[in-house]
């Protein structure tokens, strides 16, 4: 890899696009390093792997803001108050898996009440209907 990135090139070697990288920026989570004067902006290499850290961040569901705190918190060596944050994500994350299981069976029953053959009103919309 080179000592600096343009910016298509830190996208690239990240798995991301461009627009993401501004994304970030905006957002505050990617510092955006100066414009030379009739040139492109060049980012340090490590700016690979902090992308990349915000994007598995992600797909552990963590929001962008809560991203930033994990920054905020890893700069700072805090690892106590990044486990908290964690765990709170894992509480959540367990939460809504529960609300998807209850969802499931619902739709499972509905959908076994269809296949039943019952003539009439259909017991989906029938259920998705009534008070």
């Amino acid at each position: 890899m080179m000592a600096e990135l343009t910016i298509g090139r830190l996208a690239d070697e990240a798995g991301v696009n461009v627009e993401t990288i501004r994304y970030y920026q905006r957002r505050g989570l990617m510092p955006e390093p100066d414009k030379p004067v009739n040139g492109h902006r060049h980012y340090a290499v490590d700016a690979v792997r902090r992308v990349r850290f915000i994007k598995r961040a992600q797909v552990l569901g963590f929001t962008l803001e809560e991203v930033g705190s994990l920054l905020e918190l890893e700069q700072a060596h805090a690892c106590t108050e990044t486990r908290e944050l964690a765990t709170h994500k894992l509480e959540v994350i367990e939460r809504k898996l529960a609300d998807l299981k209850a969802m499931r069976k619902v739709l499972i029953s509905l959908l076994r009440q269809c296949d039943s053959g019952a003539v009439g009103a259909c017991p989906i919309i029938h259920a998705l209907a009534a008070d």
